[in-house]
This record gives structure tokens, C-alpha cells and sequence, in this order.
């Protein structure tokens, strides 16, 4: 069986900074409870010319540039969103023919909102080794903000927008571990995107935070047994950038105190299927790791769905 090579990591973010203060103009909030309550600062938000496969695109663009290959070397694209505002055609083969694929890609979009990278990375190394795939471009891209409720202060203080994007071929040697997924049906509309409500993004904060504080660090050291891996051994650890309160306290139960733990959530917000990469992307350009080194990716969404893999970095 093949295995599966992590190439390159790029992303791309929208130019316009939200800080706190801004959002303090604009619901009964305050820079010190968001601080406080899940650690954001700022976050970027699109403009209304910038969609879901623009972004994606953008970031795609990023990816392929760092691992020196062109859109035609590329025969899969899964682009993970729970934001692309048509049905179809989906992101993903837009994203193909703003790049301009002409050689019948493989081109599909999954949606389990903030897990959707992670599931989208397992699907696409599950193509490689069954020589469905050799080179997959797989990438999350967001506009939260085209379903943010600007009067709801539980919500529209985390929601963002970006996109990341990885590069994975074929390789003798396997460098993306098998992944461990799995979903909780009983708290599935915990975090939701629903007709009912208007298309805006609602959760149940609580019923997240307690299962993330409770479950959570049993799943991701079972991701770190499934890849044969220590916590001790661990580079970095990239969680979904939902909350900085509960990326620290998963972080803290691993025991991996040596490995670097991606915060980008505090310049970013949260960005759902498009956070990890996002965050990958960046402190691989501020902190560069050594080549093969193994990074924790995990996340958990809608549904209330979750998936996690280690890979190890160019």
C-alpha cells in the first residue's frame, strides 16, 4: 500500500482586521470578556468579493507555489467548507478551474464544519493508497460571516474567515497517519447551521465545552496510539481554533510539554474547516520545524463530529 507525503502547507487570509473593539461597538460585549471567555483578539473578515472558492483558491495558489508543482500535476481537490453559499456545483471544482485543471481531476467538497480538513485529509490519503490519487490538493476554506448573526454576542465575536490548504502525494514511506474519526449523533445540533434560525451559524456553548474538557484528551491520545506516536515525541499540536481556553486545556492534559501549540485563534477567530491548515501554515512560517517532524492535527465540529491524524511537516 502507498503511503502518503505532506508536500506543502499554504493559506490565505482576508485583508481586513477586526479587532475587539470594533465588535464592542456593535453588540454589549467587551474586549476583557472576549479575552477572558476564548482568548481571541482579532479576526479577519471578508469582503463581499471574496467567497468560499476564492479564498480556497487563493490558498491553493500558496501551497502549490511552496511545494514547486503546477495545478496540472494535481488529479484530486477536497475542499472541506460548510460555508459555499450554492449547492452546486461545489467549491471544488471551481476551485479546479480557476487554477485551470483541464485533465479530469477529481474534484469533491465535504462538509462536518470544523472537522471537515481533517476528514478531508484521511479521505484523500485513503485515495492515494489505493492508487485512486497521486498528488491531492486538500483544502478548508470559510466565510463564516456570510452566516453570522451580528446581534448575537455568544457568537458573532468568534466567527471568521480564511482558507489553508495542503499539498500530499504518494510517497514510499507513510507520513500522514491512519486517522481516528468518529461523531457524538446526540449532541449533533450542538453546533449548528440551520433553516430555522435563519442560516446563521448558532451552538450550544456549554454542551462543547464540556464534552471537549471531558472527551477530547482520551480521542487525541488515541490518535497519538493509532500513529504509533508519544506525546513526548510530538513537534506541535494543531487543534481546531475554536477556543484558546480549550486548545490549552487539551494541551495540557497530553503531556506535551515540549511541543509547540498552535494559538493562532487569537489573531484569526475561528475559521472552522479552514482553521488547521490556517494555523499550520502560519507557525510554519514564524517557526519553522524540522523536516519530518510529527505534528498532532485534531478537530471537532458539527455533527458533533471529529477526526484527527498525525502528519509529518516538509
Amino acid at each position: 500500500m502507498r503511503g502518503t507525503r505532506l508536500v506543502a502547507v499554504g493559506h490565505h487570509q482576508p485583508d481586513r482586521v477586526v479587532p475587539n473593539s470594533e465588535l464592542e461597538q456593535m453588540v454589549d460585549t467587551s474586549d476583557e470578556w472576549i479575552t477572558r471567555r476564548v482568548g481571541i483578539r482579532e479576526r479577519r473578515w471578508a469582503g463581499p468579493e471574496e467567497t468560499v472558492d476564492t479564498m480556497a483558491t487563493a490558498a491553493a495558489r500558496d501551497a502549490l507555489a511552496k511545494a514547486g508543482l503546477q495545478a496540472s500535476e494535481v488529479d484530486m481537490v477536497v475542499v472541506a467548507t460548510c460555508t459555499a453559499v450554492d449547492r452546486s456545483p461545489n467549491m471544488a471544482s471551481r476551485v479546479a478551474l480557476a487554477l485551470g485543471m483541464t485533465h479530469a481531476p477529481a474534484t469533491l467538497d465535504v462538509n462536518t464544519a470544523c472537522s471537515g480538513f481533517t476528514h478531508s485529509v484521511a479521505l484523500a490519503q485513503h485515495a492515494i493508497a489505493a492508487g485512486s490519487a497521486t498528488t491531492a490538493l486538500v483544502i478548508g476554506s470559510e466565510k463564516l460571516t456570510d452566516f453570522t448573526d451580528f446581534t448575537d454576542r455568544t457568537t458573532c465575536v468568534l466567527t471568521a474567515d480564511g482558507a489553508g490548504a495542503f499539498v500530499l502525494t504518494a510517497d514510499e514511506q507513510q507520513q500522514v497517519s491512519p486517522v481516528l474519526w468518529g461523531s457524538v449523533p446526540e449532541l449533533g445540533d450542538a453546533v449548528r447551521v440551520q433553516r430555522a434560525e435563519g442560516d446563521k451559524f448558532a451552538q450550544n456553548g456549554q454542551a462543547v465545552f464540556r464534552w471537549t474538557t471531558f472527551e477530547l484528551p482520551r480521542i487525541a491520545r488515541a490518535v497519538l496510539d493509532r500513529a504509533g506516536v508519544a506525546p513526548d515525541e510530538l513537534a506541535a499540536i494543531v487543534l481546531h481554533q475554536a477556543n484558546l481556553r480549550i486548545i490549552e486545556s487539551l494541551a495540557g492534559k497530553l503531556g506535551a510539554e515540549q511541543a509547540v501549540l498552535a494559538t493562532d485563534v487569537t489573531e484569526s477567530g475561528n475559521t472552522s474547516a479552514a482553521s488547521i491548515p490556517l494555523a499550520l501554515s502560519k507557525l510554519l512560517e514564524r517557526q519553522p520545524l524540522p523536516s519530518g517532524a510529527p505534528v498532532l492535527l485534531f478537530a471537532f465540529g458539527g455533527g458533533l463530529s471529529y477526526a484527527g491524524q498525525v502528519v509529518r511537516v516538509p
